[in-house]
């Protein structure tokens, strides 16, 4: 395999913002460009045909950029169009569902340890994460499907009084069966996965909410050692990862949160 100097970055919105933040901190990559496909967001509530349909035609934006790499920091396109972008592209493509995996059972590789899986409806829908894991041999699972975590992230709205309200009675609704349980005399989940790029934003009130007994696995994170691991990349190779940011609509939107989200690294074109 030839350098990886320039990795393109895919998301259906802004939630793999928080990806491209790990991977400009780690370092691995001279340059970077991020997708994210605003027109026709949310993919978490599309049909499998669809999500590969729209994959697919933002794998040729990437075509056009000469990336020498790909990351999918899209759980929901992760699960159902990650093979069928491979049979297309010519560099490779690296999605979140499988260096999470990786990185939970690295947390806590003990078999009778439990997992928590939240993410959007077609995330949980498609099982990718509960397969992994019971083929790795783990049994106490359980997924959640947390949508409305989406829009308040992408809000913001849980940085004021009335949104943080907002999230803890999302919280609640929820996650109490599984804190309920632990009062009950059981445990909270040993970990819980973070099946969605938008809620590492929300990880400090998640875990917060379990009393921080819990071990929060970050797509980001995972998939920065995933490349470490798999591809030899070596963190802070580079002074600095120059990275370029396009949107399919709202490109003002997607520049407001990456300054944000990324403490203003970069600027913001949109894709015409």
């Amino acid at each position: 395999m030839g350098s990886l100097k320039r990795v393109g970055i895919f998301d259906s919105g802004i939630g793999g913002l928080s990806v491209a933040k790990s991977v400009l901190e780690s370092k691995l990559f001279e340059s970077a460009v991020y997708f994210g496909d605003t027109a026709r967001v949310p993919y978490g509530v599309k049909d499998e045909k669809t999500i590969v349909a729209f994959a697919l035609e933002c794998l040729e934006f990437f075509r056009a950029q000469e990336v020498d790499m790909l990351l999918v920091a899209c759980n929901t396109v992760s699960a159902y169009a990650l093979e069928s972008m491979r049979t297309y592209a010519s560099f490779p493509i690296i999605g979140v569902i499988e260096p999470g995996v990786l990185a939970r059972i690295q947390a806590n590789p003990a078999l009778d340890s439990s997992t928590l899986i939240l993410g959007t409806q077609a995330t949980i829908t498609s099982a990718r994460y509960q397969a992994l894991l019971q083929e790795a041999g783990f049994s106490k699972l359980s997924a959640v499907a947390t949508g409305l975590f989406v829009p308040i992230v992408e809000e913001g709205s849980y940085r004021t009084p009335s949104g943080a309200a907002i999230l803890r009675a999302c919280l609640h609704h929820y996650l109490h069966p599984f804190l309920q349980a632990s009062e009950l005399g059981g445990k909270v989940p040993d970990t819980i996965i973070l099946g969605c790029t938008h809620f590492p934003l929300i990880a400090k009130e998640i875990s917060a909410y379990f009393h921080h007994q819990s071990t929060l696995i970050h797509s980001g994170d995972a998939i920065v050692e995933y490349l470490v691991e798999h591809f030899a990349l070596k963190p802070s190779s580079y002074a600095q990862t120059h990275i370029e940011f396009f949107a399919s609509s709202d490109a003002s939107g997607l520049k407001r949160r990456a300054k944000i989200w990324l403490d203003d690294q970069g600027g913001v074109s949109e894709r015409s």
